[in-house]
């Protein structure tokens, strides 16, 4: 993982894997949350003008990291729009979320692939030596 990049895609059969490494745990989805942006088009295309706030809670971290994937697929399906920011606060797996982009712009964006949810396969929120590390499978 080169530069400011901490997240990788990884092979999965006919799907994507996501995984990404912070220090912190919201840090760590937030970096997730770009590499699912990264799977449609390059995040740095997306202009962060348009917020969107979303609000989680789930039974542990691998819970609340499943939904908030999730819901970032909902939100970029049922609007149209792509996200190229996100910013994430975590408390007690409880999550409130900020993502920001814009309405799919085809010429520009070029989406490659959909995503079409979060598998439960290869799922994992762990913290090791200081870390976090999140991952899962997208299914395209």
């Amino acid at each position: 993982m080169a530069n400011d990049i901490m997240w990788q895609h990884f092979s999965h059969q006919s799907d994507i894997g996501i995984r990404a490494e912070a220090e912190l745990l919201s840090r760590a989805f937030e970096d997730a949350a770009t590499a699912l942006t990264a799977i449609v088009t390059d995040p740095s295309t997306v202009e962060t003008v348009q917020p969107v706030n979303f609000e989680l809670a789930g039974e542990n971290e691998e819970d609340l990291f499943f939904h908030f994937m999730s819901k970032i697929i909902y939100e970029m399906d049922v609007r149209k729009m792509f996200f190229g920011r996100y910013e994430v606060k975590i408390e007690n797996s409880h999550l409130t979320a900020i993502a920001w982009g814009e309405k799919i712009n085809f010429e520009r964006h070029s989406p490659a692939v959909e995503p079409k949810g979060v598998t439960m396969n290869q799922l994992r929120v762990k913290e090791e030596n200081g870390k976090w590390t999140v991952q899962c499978v997208i299914d395209v």
